[in-house]
């Protein structure tokens, strides 16, 4: 099941603050929480993140913390430690940051207390292979990108998806960072920028970042690298769809009611025989083929242009396309719907066969 999550940094808030943020996630299916130990100033920092993991851990929550080998060093620990950190801040996995040679990373999925080891993906290196040559517990490695406060150094796209896939063609779990438009805070100090892990996500919509992680197929979680995010925001992750690509649409003022059902209610999947003209849905044609789609909205066909052809033409009638590349109109398609412009880039990610809705 893909998940949700928020990032808690003790330092920059109240108990109260973080509960009722904590609390509010909850109500909209959140369940995990990153935090950040290499942060931590003090004894009192480091007690406050104790309570607030507590509190979430009581809700369901799994918290994953930021650590380095200095974070040990620092603790008088070592590697072979690492039940203190579960016992001690109430955690389902510790985040390397920093990681050791391999054989520590494998040594520590394998410790009793059950503690994932998060490894960091951002890289891109053969880090995990390195590790899983070590035959770890494969059950407790996962992985989880950087975030980026700077603008223009986060990751590009080729690079966050070839690491990415590093990942997960060895099965494992992965996450990244997805950057609320509202949130002031990091781990160190406010960060006016955001903390995406892909650098084209830092300006856009919280749940267009979303939609692009999990459509890649590559992201298992997407979690928010800073705090606070917006009430608003929580509830719309909470609303998407995890598990397929729903593109936000505005209707045209002519669509009919028949042409709503056909955008809103019916399943819609792009034929295996592509066009790099249009996104082809076409089963709504063979279910529709003796209802009448009068013409109108028959201008010339701009990208992002959801469309269903009219009466005019008898065996296309019916069918819907999303158009990717400008066209002229022979006046037998009625345009009905636009996909929103944020998530216009989404539908050149939309590969043979695969399936995809739409939204108000």
């Amino acid at each position: 099941m893909r998940r949700l999550g928020i990032s808690i940094y003790p330092q920059h808030s109240s108990l109260e603050e973080m509960q009722n943020y904590i609390q509010l996630a909850h109500n909209n299916g959140f369940d995990r929480i990153f935090t950040c130990l290499m942060s931590m100033k003090n004894d009192e920092e480091r007690t406050k993140l104790q309570q607030i993991n507590l509190f979430a851990k009581q809700l369901g929550f799994d918290i994953s913390a930021d650590i380095a080998p200095q974070v040990f060093e620092e603790q008088g620990l070592t590697y072979r430690d690492i039940a203190y950190f579960k016992e001690h801040y109430h955690l389902a996995a510790l985040r390397l940051d920093m990681g050791f040679s391999g054989q520590e990373e494998a040594f520590m999925s394998l410790d009793a207390c059950n503690l994932k080891v998060e490894l960091n993906i951002s890289n891109g290196t053969k880090y995990v292979e390195n590790i899983l040559s070590y035959q770890p517990n494969r059950e407790n490695i996962t992985g989880c990108h950087n975030f980026y406060p700077r603008q223009y150094t986060g990751l590009a796209r080729h690079h966050f998806l070839t690491a990415s896939k590093l990942f997960k063609d060895h099965n494992i779990r992965t996450a990244a960072m997805i950057s609320s438009q509202y949130a002031k805070f990091g781990p160190w100090e406010e960060t006016p920028h955001g903390l995406p892990s892909l650098e084209e996500h830092r300006h856009l919509p919280i749940t267009v970042q979303a939609k692009d992680l999990w459509h890649t197929g590559l992201i298992d979680d997407c979690i928010i690298g800073n705090m606070y995010a917006s009430e608003e925001e929580l509830r719309a992750l909470g609303q998407l769809n995890r598990n397929k690509l729903e593109l936000k649409v505005i209707p045209a003022a002519e669509t009919s009611v028949l042409e709503k059902a056909v955008i809103f209610n019916e399943p819609h999947f792009n034929r295996g025989d592509v066009s790099e003209y249009v996104i082809r849905s076409t089963q709504s044609r063979v279910k529709y083929k003796n209802d009448n789609f009068p013409a109108h909205d028959t201008h010339d066909l701009e990208p992002g242009d959801v469309t269903i052809d009219n009466d005019l033409d008898v065996r296309y009638k019916g069918e819907l396309q999303v158009v990717l590349k400008e066209m002229p109109n022979s006046g037998c398609t009625n345009v009905v719907a636009k996909v929103v412009e944020e998530e216009r880039f989404l539908l050149n990610q939309i590969q043979p066969w695969s399936s995809f809705g739409f939204t108000k």
